[in-house]
C-alpha cells in the first residue's frame, strides 16, 4: 500500500467504538473523521472516546463536514440508517463499508427506488457499498462459502447460533427488549417473519452458491420456560418463564430444506421443554458429496463476552477496508471481494 487509507468511523456505539480504537491502531489507516450522534461527543477527541491516547481528530455532529473530507472509506455504524447519508457519501466518493443489514445488496427493506438512489450514487462518485460483519456476515457468507467449496453437491446447508444471555449484565435488554422473564403466553408463537428481512438474502446467496434456489421461505418462533427461579446477572427469570428463545428461518426449493439459519438466545439449559443447546458460538452443518459439521465456540469466560463480542461484529469491516476502496464502485457483496484477512502488519495493543 503505497499510503495510508483516508478513513472515517460514523457512530460510536458498542461497535463503532471497537472499530474506531482499531481504526486508530491500524498501521495502513489514517483516521480524518468521527461522526458522532450524541451532542455531548462532539468535540471530544477520538482516543478519548474509545479508551486510546489523543489523536488530534475531533468527533462532530455535522454530517456535511464529514461528507466534505473526501476520505477512502466510511465505516457506516448508526442505529438507524439515513439514506440521504448513505448517497452524499458515495456521490462524494468516499466507499462506504456498513454493518447495517439493510444495505445488504438486494435487501427489499431499501425499496426499488431507495435501491436507484444507491446505485446511481456509487456512479457518480465511482464508490463502493460494502456490508459484512458477523451475524449476518461471516456467519451466513464467509465461513459457508468456505464449506460448501469442498463440494461438488449440496444438499443442504444449516446454521445454529447459540447465544447465552446469563452472563450479560443489561437487564433493559434481556427483560424489556428481549422479553426474558415475561409469561409465555405473551409471545406469538410461530412467528420470526423479521428473519426473513435480516437473513433472507444472504442465505438465498449462499443457496445460489451451492447451486439451489429458494422458492419459499418458512419461519418459526419458540420459547421455553425456566424450571425454577433463575438468578441472573441482569436480574431474576421466574419459573414459569421466558428463559430462552428460538427462531428459525427456512429456505426451500421445490418442498425441500436447501438453506436455514436458527437463533437460540438462552438464560439456562435448564429448560421445559428441553432443548438441546450448544456453549455460545456457531455450528454450521453441510449435506452434500462431502459432509461435514463445523463447531464454532468463544474460548473466554462468559463474563467477558460483553467486551469481546464487539469485535466480531467490528473487526470484519476494518479488514475490509483496503479491498473496497480497491474493488470496482457499486454494491458489493462478499463474492465480489478476495478473503478478507487483517491485511498488512497488525499495531501490538
Amino acid at each position: 500500500m503505497s499510503r495510508a487509507l483516508r478513513v472515517v468511523q460514523w457512530a460510536t456505539g458498542n461497535v463503532g467504538s471497537h472499530s474506531l480504537r482499531e481504526i486508530i491502531r491500524h498501521p495502513d489507516l489514517e483516521l480524518v473523521g468521527v461522526l458522532t450522534y450524541n451532542p455531548a461527543k462532539h468535540g471530544t477527541d477520538a482516543g478519548e472516546l474509545c479508551g486510546l491516547e489523543p489523536t488530534g481528530v475531533l468527533a462532530t455532529t455535522d454530517r456535511a463536514e464529514i461528507v466534505a473530507l473526501g476520505a477512502d472509506c466510511v465505516l457506516y455504524m448508526p442505529s438507524a440508517i439515513e439514506l440521504d447519508d448513505v448517497e452524499a457519501l458515495l456521490s462524494a466518493g468516499t466507499n462506504v463499508i456498513t454493518t447495517r443489514g439493510e444495505l445488504t445488496k438486494g435487501d427489499p427493506r431499501l425499496g426499488p427506488d431507495g435501491w436507484a438512489r444507491v446505485e446511481q450514487a456509487c456512479e457518480a462518485g465511482t464508490a463502493s457499498l460494502y456490508t459484512t460483519g458477523s451475524s449476518p456476515g461471516f456467519i451466513s457468507d464467509a465461513l459457508p462459502f468456505a464449506l460448501i467449496s469442498l463440494q461438488r453437491h449440496v444438499e443442504s446447508v444449516a446454521i445454529n447460533e447459540y447465544a447465552n444471555m446469563s452472563r450479560r449484565d443489561s437487564p433493559e435488554m434481556l427483560f424489556e427488549l428481549m422479553g426474558f422473564g415475561k409469561p409465555l403466553e405473551a409471545f406469538a408463537h410461530g412467528d420470526a417473519s423479521w428473519m426473513v428481512h435480516e437473513f433472507g438474502v444472504p442465505l438465498a446467496s449462499l443457496a445460489a452458491s451451492a447451486g439451489r434456489s429458494v422458492d419459499e421461505w418458512t419461519n418459526r418462533a419458540e420459547v421455553a420456560a425456566a424450571k425454577e427461579d433463575l438468578s441472573i446477572a441482569a436480574g431474576l427469570i421466574p419459573a414459569g418463564t421466558v428463559a430462552a428463545f428460538r427462531n428459525s428461518l427456512v429456505g426451500l426449493s421445490d418442498g425441500h430444506e436447501v438453506v436455514s439459519f436458527t437463533a437460540n438466545w438462552f438464560c439456562t439449559t435448564d429448560l421445559d421443554p428441553a432443548w438441546e443447546l450448544l456453549a455460545t458460538g456457531w455450528r454450521v452443518h453441510v449435506k452434500g458429496d462431502a459432509p461435514m459439521d463445523v463447531d464454532i465456540e468463544f474460548p473466554i469466560p462468559l463474563e467477558e463476552f460483553a467486551t469481546v463480542m464487539p469485535g466480531l461484529t467490528g473487526n470484519r469491516p476494518v479488514n475490509a477496508i483496503p479491498y473496497v476502496v480497491e474493488a470496482p464502485s457499486g454494491v458489493l457483496t462478499t463474492e465480489d471481494l478476495p478473503p478478507i484477512v487483517p491485511a498488512g502488519p497488525v499495531a501490538h495493543r
